[in-house]
């Protein structure tokens, strides 16, 4: 059931958003803007959020592996036939290294939730098995069709251990911590309400959009499963984001990443 009642600030249990900046992915801009940008390539960030939360630190998203960008072999499989670039991973990007800097380890995450399996969103799962990995029933099925993009690795994901927790709709994971339906990048998407004492709430549109322009001009991605639901998508985040003591934190726009506190800065 949708609803975008919001539920704030004394009932949070979470302490703590951390923003892991986890490379850049070359591209080019009509994939986060459809029709638009053709003559243009942009560095797109790869983000994960972290959450310390009072049930525990919780993972939104698992990035991307860069054996797939460092390994000649593997980047020629996964890349070479798309005419893509494999994703920029510097070693200041690693997941472990920014956990370490925030005094963690991938042993302390205790949920993860994804937004959707697109390869930028799965690659330390690897890391993450003893956790529960939480995603939309429908993302999931179509993650292990015949009818995936290439944009899907199951590589990252295809293991019979991966605890999955499968949600149908806008669900809540813990006090603060919503997450809601947002198809139309992919059958799946989900995109995540985080209400913090101070800061107020924060949406995280993950790929229901990558720029500021697609919320400001209502630009549809450049890959969506369905463009009625996308649009839906876009508004609805949009008025949620409109609301007061609100704001939006974009996953892949290159100039908003440079004003936003990076871990181990966090919001709280």
């Amino acid at each position: 059931m949708q609803t975008d009642e919001v539920h704030r600030d004394s009932a949070t249990s979470v302490r703590r958003l951390y923003i892991l900046l986890a490379g850049f992915e070359v591209i080019p801009k009509t994939i986060s803007t459809r029709d638009r940008g053709a003559r243009f390539t942009i560095c797109s960030p790869i983000c994960c959020y972290l959450l310390d939360t009072a049930s525990g630190w919780i993972l939104l998203d698992a990035g991307y592996d860069p054996l797939y960008s460092r390994d000649r072999e593997l980047a020629e499989r996964y890349f070479g036939s798309t005419n893509m670039y494999p994703p920029v991973v510097e070693p200041m990007h690693e997941l472990a290294f920014q956990l370490g800097e925030i005094g963690i380890g991938f042993a302390d995450i205790r949920h993860v939730v994804l937004s959707h399996l697109h390869l930028d969103h799965t690659g330390y799962l690897k890391h993450l098995k003893h956790a529960p990995v939480y995603i939309q029933r429908v993302e999931l099925a179509h993650g292990f069709s015949d009818a995936r993009p290439v944009s899907y690795f199951p590589a990252d994901y295809d293991a019979a251990d991966i605890d999955w927790q499968e949600r149908d709709g806008d669900w809540e994971l813990v006090p603060g911590l919503r997450l809601l339906a947002t198809r139309g990048h992919t059958p799946g998407h989900q995109s995540a309400l985080v209400d913090l004492a101070g800061s107020g709430t924060i949406v995280l549109p993950f790929d229901a959009g990558d720029l500021q322009e697609n919320f400001s001009e209502e630009i549809l991605p450049g890959e969506t499963v369905d463009d009625e639901a996308a649009l839906a998508s876009i508004r609805r985040l949009n008025a949620l984001a409109a609301r007061p003591r609100s704001r939006m934190i974009l996953f892949h726009d290159p100039v908003a990443i440079q004003s936003y506190k990076l871990a181990p800065d966090y919001y709280d």
